[in-house]
This record gives C-alpha cells, sequence and structure tokens, in this order.
C-alpha cells in the first residue's frame, strides 16, 4: 500500500511538474523513456531496500578504456561531450556523442572508450540500495 501511495504522489508530482513547465519560457524535452536497457534486455525491478541514489560527473580521458564491470543498479545517463565506446563481450557495441543518452546495462559485463581526442563527460544517474555497490569490476 505504501509504495502505491508513493508512486500517486510521485505521478502528482510529476503532472504538476509539466504544468508548471508549459509556462514561461521553461521546455521538457524528453531524452529517454523506457523500460530496457541500450541492448534491448528488460531493466530490473527496483531494489525492495533503502532507496540511494547516486548522480556522478564522470571524466574519462582521450583514448582511456575503462575495466570490464557490471552495474548490479538500474542507470542512465547523458554524454555530455566526447565519443564513448560502449562494447559488451559478445561485440555488441553502443556508440554514444554528446547529447546522447543511455540507459546501462545492469548485470551485464561491459566496457566503455573515450574515443577521438576528446576527453568523454558523462553524468549518470543510479537508483541503486543504500550500502550497495553501484559499479563492480570484473576480471
Amino acid at each position: 500500500m505504501k509504495k502505491y501511495l508513493t508512486a500517486i504522489a510521485f505521478a502528482s508530482t510529476l503532472s504538476s511538474f509539466y504544468s508548471v513547465a508549459q509556462q514561461g519560457n521553461v521546455s521538457v524535452n524528453t531524452l529517454v523513456k523506457t523500460t530496457n536497457s541500450w541492448d534491448g534486455s528488460s531493466l530490473p525491478a527496483y531494489p525492495s531496500g533503502t532507496p540511494e541514489i547516486t548522480i556522478l560527473d564522470i571524466n574519462i580521458p582521450a583514448g582511456t578504456t575503462l575495466p570490464l564491470h557490471i552495474h548490479p543498479v538500474i542507470n542512465a545517463g547523458v554524454v555530455i561531450k566526447g565519443q564513448l565506446k560502449v562494447t559488451k563481450p559478445s561485440g555488441e557495441v553502443l556508440m554514444l556523442n554528446a547529447g546522447d543518452p543511455i540507459v546501462e546495462l545492469v548485470n551485464q559485463v561491459h566496457t566503455g572508450k573515450a574515443l577521438g581526442e576528446e576527453d568523454v563527460r558523462i553524468i549518470v544517474f543510479y537508483a541503486g540500495e543504500k550500502g550497495k555497490a553501484i559499479t563492480v569490476k570484473k576480471q
């Protein structure tokens, strides 16, 4: 019942926000709205523990390849600058440029690489659980 009431309160708040946003010079542009990660796999249910939101401003130097890793929680981001190549061990690739959104893979091994001569800057939002990791390196 508590989750239901929380969902109703959130929907009401969101509805109010859009009503207010339509006034004046405020604009709202939906970058992505989905129930799937970028590879088409379904997003898992949210954790049942205490929610913890983390927002990271990540800078990946040009030419840097991130280690293989997983995200055990739902996360999404927007590339602010640069070009990022995200790759799964299967060879499946997602290319991202400045302005592109990404709904990340959950519990799937992947890596990223900053292509070109410009650093990549990406803002990532994680919907996790208090005390739990948001990224885990794989060997």
